[in-house]
């Protein structure tokens, strides 16, 4: 509940304030079974704006700091984000991902671990790939463009799709390699390795 109410009255405000708009909608799955949504992260707000814009309850990964503050951990917790250590695998992080998509639930992930202004996909890890392969989830990679500044202009796009088969064995640099090109889909950069 305290979820839907949120939403709500995030989407109104961000209506509002930053008149976003929402593109490619037809990219997003119409079932609800479990999905992976990621994309680049430039703001706190991002997590935000897309929840309050997709339909569905996203379950995000966070960084860790952010529950260091015992009331904003317990609301945190209440919104279904659960805390990752981006400095070591985060095995539980990873568990609670798994736990997430086999319930046929919206895990929302953003690959480049912190807010960035540039792309530098060297820092992209294994893990959005790892976990799709894992759970055999389809990726949708968004795309946030836009400087959240009063009345300034927020687009929102949605790419096509990306599933990473669960048949092959891939490698750890394989995976990351997978993940890189997951985030050159979000930027609209030609991929570098193969996304099957």
């Amino acid at each position: 509940m305290l979820y839907t109410f949120l939403q709500k009255l995030f989407k109104v405000i961000f209506k509002i304030i930053f008149r976003v708009e929402v593109h490619n909608k037809e990219f997003i799955p119409k079932d609800n079974k479990n999905l992976i949504i990621c994309g680049n992260h430039s703001s706190n707000l991002d997590p935000l704006i897309m929840s309050a814009f997709f339909d569905r309850h996203i379950y995000w990964m966070g960084k860790k700091e952010l529950f260091n503050n015992k009331i904003l951990a317990y609301f945190l917790d209440k919104l279904g984000v659960f805390p990752v250590d981006r400095q070591k695998n985060d095995l539980k992080s990873v568990k609670t991902s798994l736990k997430i998509l086999k319930n046929d639930k919206v895990l929302g992930i953003f690959p480049e671990g912190t807010r960035v202004k540039g792309k530098n996909y060297d820092n992209i890890k294994a893990g959005v790939a790892l976990i799709a392969q894992k759970t055999g989830t389809d990726v949708l990679p968004f795309y946030i463009d836009g400087k959240f500044k009063l009345f300034h202009k927020i687009n929102i796009y949605y790419r096509k799709p990306i599933k990473v088969s669960k048949e092959i064995k891939y490698s750890t640099e394989e995976l990351e390699e997978i993940s890189q090109d997951i985030m050159r889909t979000v930027y609209g950069d030609k991929i570098k390795w193969k996304l099957y």
